[in-house]
């Protein structure tokens, strides 16, 4: 008798907010895909209307799709427009792959919009 493999559920996107130094910090975790974009775009568009200074930590993720990386790119131009500086910190080696392949990473690096942090 063969055992068949356990799916196990991977984490939806949890979202966790808090102030440090003058900038609002979004810690990410769990999954950026379609089920979880929306969540992203609302919580950090309400923050783009009341702060000058954001911070996404995108170091919990474990998976991004296409619609994780729409949902970062909507919040880069809404934070443009509203002159708020939107900064990318701590990508994992799929997400900074995902931003390469779609030549997204050379537009935040070029723009001061990603940071890594240093261990």
């Amino acid at each position: 008798m063969s055992t068949m493999p356990v799916d196990v559920p991977t984490p939806r996107l949890a979202l966790k907010t808090y102030t440090a130094e003058g900038r609002t910090i979004v810690e990410c975790s769990g999954r950026l895909s379609i089920e979880g974009a929306p969540q992203l775009k609302r919580e950090v568009k309400d923050l783009i209307a009341r702060g000058r200074r954001i911070v996404l930590d995108l170091s919990g993720l474990t998976y991004m799709d296409s619609s994780g990386l729409g949902a970062i790119v909507g919040l880069y131009v809404s934070a443009k427009t509203a002159s708020c500086e939107l900064r990318l910190i701590n990508l994992n080696k799929q997400v900074r792959e995902m931003l390469r392949i779609t030549n997204l990473l050379t537009m935040f690096e070029a723009c001061g919009q990603y940071v890594m942090k240093i261990p």
